[in-house]
């Protein structure tokens, strides 16, 4: 199987006709992870793949734009026959078990023991699914946020999450095959910088001698045309547009 990236949805910070937020399916290795669930995704997963057999969860952060279809896969697998042989792993910061249990009005999220096992992902988390490595590193947002590296069969794809500038992005992204990294604002206003720049997103890429840069969650003041162009100027390597139903070989 080659390491392969699946596009399920990009947009932000809500879904649009045809455009969910953001998600995606890694698989290589002998594994199947799918990495955030943005409103939308659960549905384009299962044009790809079927949901029982996923390996794992990874959750970047518990904005909904990144996480609210836990909800539809709770549905799915627990109700909708898409029951998996064991419970997957949902790799997540610590609140989100609590959070699906209090849509269902529960005190904790035993009910769904059956289904989604709950690992708090933290700085330096290491995870393991076949011969696909999962590094999660903390990186900067509003809240516990983090980004990716996933390693297998020699090569790397890092995912920045939803962050703003820090040096942990291009630790994440050194020498990395592809670097999925969000451009979400059109330029920074002051204050906390919690998401990236085009210029961010192209600079990050060539510090960390990334070979390939695929701009996404491009948001509402940038066109996806405008961000990725401008993201790679500032990069000055193969720079693309993330689009949904797309795979792509790390």
């Amino acid at each position: 199987m080659p390491f392969t990236l699946t596009v399920l949805g990009t947009a932000s910070p809500h879904p649009q006709p045809g455009h969910p937020c953001s998600g995606y399916l890694l698989r290589g290795g002998g594994a199947e992870v799918w990495v955030d669930a943005g409103p939308g995704t659960f549905a384009e997963l299962q044009r790809h793949t079927d949901p029982a057999r996923l390996s794992a969860i990874w959750i970047s952060h518990l904005h909904a734009d990144h996480s609210a279809d836990l909800l539809s896969a709770v549905y799915g697998l627990a109700y909708g026959g898409l029951t998996p042989p064991a419970p997957i792993p949902v790799h997540a910061p610590g609140d989100c078990a609590q959070r699906l249990a209090g849509f269902f009005g529960r005190p904790d999220a035993g009910f769904l023991s059956g289904i989604l096992d709950f690992r708090t992902l933290y700085d330096g988390h290491i995870a393991r699914y076949g011969d696909l490595l999962l590094t999660s590193r903390a990186v900067a947002h509003d809240v516990e946020a983090y980004g990716l590296r996933a390693e297998c069969e020699g090569r790397v794809l890092a995912y920045s999450g939803d962050s703003g500038p820090c040096a942990v992005l291009g630790q994440l992204a050194a020498d990395a095959d592809l670097f999925l990294c969000e451009v979400d604002i059109d330029a920074h206003r002051g204050g906390a910088q919690v998401h990236l720049t085009p210029e961010d997103a192209g600079e990050t890429a060539r510090a960390a001698a990334a070979s390939r840069l695929l701009v996404t969650h491009v948001g509402p003041t940038l066109t996806r045309e405008s961000a990725t162009k401008r993201a790679a100027a500032a990069f000055g390597g193969h720079t693309a547009t993330a689009r949904g139903g797309e795979t792509i070989t790390v």
